[in-house]
């Protein structure tokens, strides 16, 4: 049995690997300025000419790479939180941790000037302390002292504190000129502004690190989808561990959402789909699910930036019109 979920998850891994690839190619050749399949290929190898270098380098992969970093952290991240709080409907979106990372973000930037050299290398971390500080007022909201997290609970007073934190996001931008108000909109949109290398470079480190560590931490999220009596009689630090995680999951969500605006679903959308492909062990579905979300979210802004409009769609808006009706889906279903 344990060969053939193996197999199973291996297969599902593979299959996500190749659909990321095959978007990875049409992404990279589509646009307002196209790049026919041989010319793509040329250019990769070196022989483009200098308008398709641009095109290719300096705007479509290191936006493309943000966008599939993004969605691996957010289903990573998700993956955890419906883990530790043993709630189906968790994601760092519905639970407003992205909204809360991104009004720190706006402080951030209100603050300090975003031309500064350390400006985008701080922006994660800043993020972060939002995502964080959020993250403590939803759990001591939803914590029963016999229970534990409630799960109900959690996501009422997330959908909650999402709504607050937007708000309140649109009251601090009201104080910005007009440039820094459209960002303000653009990233609770969910627009990808995260666009050069330097980003890239910023993310990487936060996704090359973390997602490791759960991928090594599979054993224990395995224990905490079990009652707390029994986690802990297995051997399980229930508290220590589950406000490990909670803090891993909430660094995930925070680094994706400070270059890549209020995504919400993907990580509802990606475990869901990994989990019922592998199975419930986090050894074979958080692996599928980061290359899953990757394919969600680049899909996503594809498809936003070939719409046939005067600007591009924000990929937010794409993933919120498949993810709403997934999430109340789920919510009749459990």
């Amino acid at each position: 049995m344990n060969g053939h979920l193996k197999r199973k998850a291996g297969l599902t891994l593979a299959v996500s690997f190749l659909l990321l690839c095959f978007l990875f190619v049409l992404s990279a050749a589509l646009g307002k300025a196209s790049l026919p399949p041989a010319r793509l290929v040329e250019t990769l190898l070196g022989n483009g000419t200098p308008r398709e270098e641009l095109i290719l380098y300096s705007f479509r992969l290191p936006r493309m790479v943000i966008t599939m970093l993004a969605g691996s952290a957010l289903a990573v991240s998700g993956a955890i939180l419906q883990s530790i709080s043993r709630n189906p409907l968790a994601d760092s979106g519905i639970l407003g941790i992205n909204a809360g990372a991104g009004l720190m973000v706006a402080v951030y930037a209100m603050i300090f000037t975003p031309q500064s050299s350390t400006f985008l290398y701080m922006v994660p971390l800043f993020a972060f302390i939002g995502g964080m500080a959020t993250a403590g007022i939803i759990s001591v909201i939803s914590y029963h002292k016999t229970e534990g997290l409630d799960p109900m609970r959690l996501v009422l007073a997330g959908v909650g504190m999402a709504m607050a934190m937007s708000g309140s996001m649109l009251i601090l931008a009201s104080q910005f000129d007009s440039r820094e108000y459209e960002f303000i909109a653009g990233w609770l949109a969910g627009s990808i502004w995260g666009n050069d290398w330097n980003f890239v470079m910023a993310l990487i480190p936060w996704v090359g690190i973390l997602i490791p560590l759960v991928l090594w931490k599979s054993n224990v999220l395995n224990l905490l989808n079990l009652n707390e009596g029994t986690s802990a009689g297995l051997g399980v630090k229930v508290g220590k561990e589950r406000i490990l995680l909670l803090f891993v999951a909430v660094a995930l969500a925070s680094a994706a959402v400070s270059v890549s605006g209020g995504i919400v679903f993907i990580g509802l959308m990606a475990p869901h789909i990994a989990r019922s492909l592998t199975g419930p062990r986090h050894q074979h579905f958080v692996p599928a699910a980061a290359v899953i979300g990757a394919v969600l979210l680049l899909a996503a802004d594809t498809a936003g930036r070939l719409m046939p409009f005067t600007t591009s769609v924000p990929a937010g808006i794409i993933v919120t019109l498949i993810g709403a009706p997934y999430f109340m889906y789920l919510m009749v279903k459990k």
